[in-house]
Formats: structure tokens, sequence, C-alpha cells
């Protein structure tokens, strides 16, 4: 049964353990752990699974139809008992309505609204709707959420499970991500095999002549340019990918106003590589790969891990890779945390409490406070910090996946609200009183978001990114909704966040 899943999958269900016990949030990558840094392929993290204390697990769908009729498919990667979340949760919601949510759905800050996401659009589910159309509409829908956070590998699962070859869209979606991820050679030989499936002339041309037949590639270029059926921002590209030694000593071609994947392949191609550094998210992963400077490796690392779409661990490997050849932005980030992970390593409490204060200023710069805190509170509670470090050291335990377990300060709201004491009288700013009002209680789940689950997800996480960005009224709302719907810990990890990541302090 669990050969049908990706090796990621796989390793990410061997990992699961039963509820209540003492687990950690799942990612769907965490094979990736035991790799070398240098040698890992450009992957997405998705943190799944909620804390044991608290494991978000909605009551289970029952699904009951006529045998005559068509028998949807659950299409997704990781199950229904991994994630917490039913294979129905689309149900009942209009498919044009979910797809316009998901492509409307703005860059999520918060890690445990990211984290949130990623579970719903991974778990194995039915699609909305009683037809395959619109199944596989929703099918792209996700995967495009998943391509723009940089998630590339999950997504190419997700189109891969769904059918790459059902149709053209389907195959044009599955042939941009292989081309961004470096696996064009597998697209190529579908295309091959389904030359009616092509998104472009340029797309059969590319993977004519990477199959090695350069005659039928430059046929099918001169037939194409003389017909006018190649895009313009590809007939250069094209001719020098076909015939390098034309325009050796030519000036470099410019960038194109608008990239595609294949004219971002294209000119790696040809030796005219794109920095990444101001294209969308999605072409940030190649440069993950040994091909790219360490310096380009970094900011890469750091940007996808904003995204929730790292692994912590290989965003640490990369840090501490290499001494810094450098000094300023990343470079003072690599060396502030190779020397607070040479200072836990000994350990030493001078060094430690000299290290901490450093690097913490550094990950909040970059906005990478929560992957910092979880990859290194476990080991400052083993250190015996006093003052300024010890108060750094107490936020990271709040923001990192054992929040439960940071020493109560009387009369701190963000305490109260990680262990589950009685929240403190004086609520403060207005965010404060916010947070404080969401918490007071025991929501009632109401049955109307109960039914369209996914549905409500996504307009809460759009509500909640509303919130964090200002908005108490909002910012209320959708703690209120969470807690309704079961997502316990993700509403108090998210409000933690709010609380003590400093740009959303007011």
């Amino acid at each position: 049964m669990l050969s049908r899943f990706p090796p990621y999958i796989v390793a990410a269900l061997s990992l699961a353990q039963p509820a209540g016990a003492q687990d950690q949030p799942l990612s769907a990558i965490d094979w990736i752990d035991s790799q070398p840094v240098v040698q890992q392929q450009p992957v997405a993290s998705v943190p799944l699974a909620p804390s044991a204390a608290n494991p978000e697990r909605l009551p289970p769908d029952v699904t009951v139809a006529p045998l005559n009729e068509r028998v949807q498919r659950q299409i997704g990667l990781v199950p229904p008992d991994v994630t917490g979340l039913p294979p129905g949760l689309w149900a009942g919601s209009d498919p044009d309505v979910l797809s316009t949510l998901l492509e409307r759905l703005p860059d999520l800050r918060l890690p445990a609204a990211q984290a949130l996401l990623y579970r719903a659009v991974l778990t194995e589910a039915y699609g909305p709707g009683d037809d395959a159309a619109t199944e596989d509409v929703f099918t792209l829908a996700r995967a495009r959420v998943l391509r723009r956070s940089g998630a590339l590998e999950p997504a190419l699962a997700l189109i891969s499970q769904s059918g790459p070859v059902r149709d053209k869209d389907h195959f044009a979606a599955f042939m941009d991500l292989a081309l961004l991820t470096g696996d064009e050679d597998a697209a190529c030989a579908l295309l091959t095999d389904r030359p009616h499936l092509a998104p472009s002339a340029g797309h059969r041309i590319f993977c004519t002549l990477r199959g090695g037949d350069w005659a039928t590639a430059a046929v099918l270029y001169d037939a194409g340019n003389a017909l006018g059926a190649i895009a313009p921002s590809q007939v250069n590209l094209l001719a020098r990918f076909l015939d390098p030694d034309l325009f050796e000593g030519d000036p470099a071609l410019a960038p194109p106003a608008q990239i595609t994947p294949l004219l971002f392949r294209l000119h790696e191609a040809i030796g005219e590589p794109l920095p990444t550094r101001f294209l969308p998210r999605e072409y940030a992963v190649a440069d993950l790969r040994d091909l790219a400077g360490w310096k380009a490796q970094l900011e890469a690392a750091e940007r996808l891990s904003r995204a929730g779409s790292l692994p912590d661990n290989q965003l640490l490997g990369l840090y501490t890779a290499r001494r810094p050849a450098a000094s300023g932005g990343v470079w003072d980030r690599a060396s502030a945390v190779q020397k607070l992970e040479a200072a836990l390593q000994r350990p030493s409490v001078a060094e430690t409490a000299s290290a901490l204060p450093l690097a913490w200023q550094a990950m909040q710069s970059a906005r990478l406070e929560v992957p910092f805190a979880t990859l290194f509170t476990d080991d400052l509670d083993r250190v015996a910090l006093t003052g300024q470090p010890a108060a750094i050291a107490q936020r990271m335990r709040l923001l990192s996946p054992g929040f439960e377990d940071a020493p109560a300060l009387p009369g701190d709201l963000a305490t109260a609200i990680a262990r589950r004491t009685p929240l403190p009288l004086a609520a403060g700013t207005a965010r404060d009183a916010a947070i404080a009002a969401a918490f007071s209680g025991t929501p009632r789940p109401d049955k109307s978001d109960r039914q369209q689950l996914g549905q409500t997800i996504l307009t809460t996480l759009a509500t909640l990114e509303d919130g964090a960005a200002g908005d108490p009224v909002a910012l209320q709302q959708a703690l209120e909704t969470l807690r309704g719907l079961g997502f316990e810990t993700t509403a108090r990890r998210a409000a933690l966040q709010v609380l003590l990541l400093d740009r959303y302090n007011p």
C-alpha cells in the first residue's frame, strides 16, 4: 500500500505515531534529515502533524453513494489519519469558489498558518463537485499554491498522482514543475510519446534536442519559426540552444520581460543563467543545487524557509557548510549561527550567552525566528542562562513546537496561552485584548463551517493574515474560528507568533 506514495511521504508515514504519543510536527519529506546537505535535491517542507498534546484530529467523514455512480478519487499525498483532516474537507463547496480562494490567498507570514495550509492542500481528499472536470481543476489549483510557495516536489507529486497526461493543462503543470526541479527528462519522455500535449512549439523543440535528435529539433525550429508558431521570447534562446557555436562571442541575451520555467531553463542551458533573487519564489529552488554558489544557496534557503517550504535542518546545514568569506547580510547570519552552534556543542555558558543575542538578532533581520527556535531551543534548555540570553531563550521556547513546556511567567499573556493557564486580567493593547478574548472561553463549532471545512480553513487563513497585519477584530475572529473547528494547537501557535515576533508588535 505504501508503495504508491513518493519516498518522502512514505518516510513521513513511517515516522507517524499514534494519537497521544509524544511526537513533533511531521514533515512530508523528513527522509531528507539523514542526507548530506550538499547532495540534497530542492524539496519543500510541509509541516503536517500537530503536537501530541492536542492532536487536532477532526471526526472522520462517511461518504455514501449509489454503486452505479462515478467513484471519486482521493487526491493527496498524506493520508487523513496523519494530517487529522477528514477526506471530505472540500466536499460541499463550490469548486470555482475554492479555486478562487486558493488563487487569491495572500502569502501567509505566520508559520502556523503556513503549516495548516500545507496540511489541508496535501491531505488525501475528495475533490469538490461530482464530476472529474471539477476534480481536475481543483487539483491544479492545489498544485499552483504549492508551486507558488516553493514546495515544488509535493506539487509535482500531486500532479503525478492526478495524472500528468490526463489533458494539456495537467501536462503543462507537470512540465513546468519538472523544468523547475531539474527533472525535465521525465517530462520530455512523456512528451515524446504524446506530442499533442506540448504546451508550446518551444517545449517540443527543447525536448527533442534533450532526447538527442538534433536533426528533428532543427527541422521543428525552422518550420515553427517560419510559420510564427514559436513565441518571440523563445526564438533567440532556442537558436542558441540548437547551435551554440554560431553565437560564440555574442553578447548575452537580455532577460525576458516575463519569465517562464522553459525560458529559465533555456537561459541556464546556453550558459546564461538568470539570478533568482528577484524572480518568483518557485525559481529559488534551483539555487539549492551544487551548481549555485554558497551565497546564492543561502539566500534561496532563507527565502524558502520563510515560506515554510524548506526543512529546518537543511537551512542549518547550509548555514554551517563552510566558513563565511565576507561580512554583511547573509554572511553575518551564517557566522552568528555557527558561533552559537559551536558554543552549544562544548557547551559553554559564557560563549552561549555571548553568541545567542547576536544570532537571535540576525534571525530577526531575516524573519526566521521560528525555524531558528525549532533548531536550537532544546539545546539552549541545557545551558544555565540568565538575563537577556535567558529572556531570548524563553521567547524561543514559546515559538518552538514545545511551547507548552515554557516556564510560566505571572501576568504574562503568552505563557498563559502556551500553558493553558488563566489569562491575565489586564490585556494591554487592542491586539492583546483580541487574543485574550479569543481564548477566554470554549468556542462551539459552527455546523456550517464543518460542512465546508476546507473552504472555512482558506477563508480563516486569509482573515488571520489580516489580523496579524494589525486588524484586532479579524485576529479575534480567526483565532475563535480555528478553536471552534478543533485547531486549538494551530490557534495557540498563531497567537504566540503574533505576540512574540517583533514585526507584528504595534
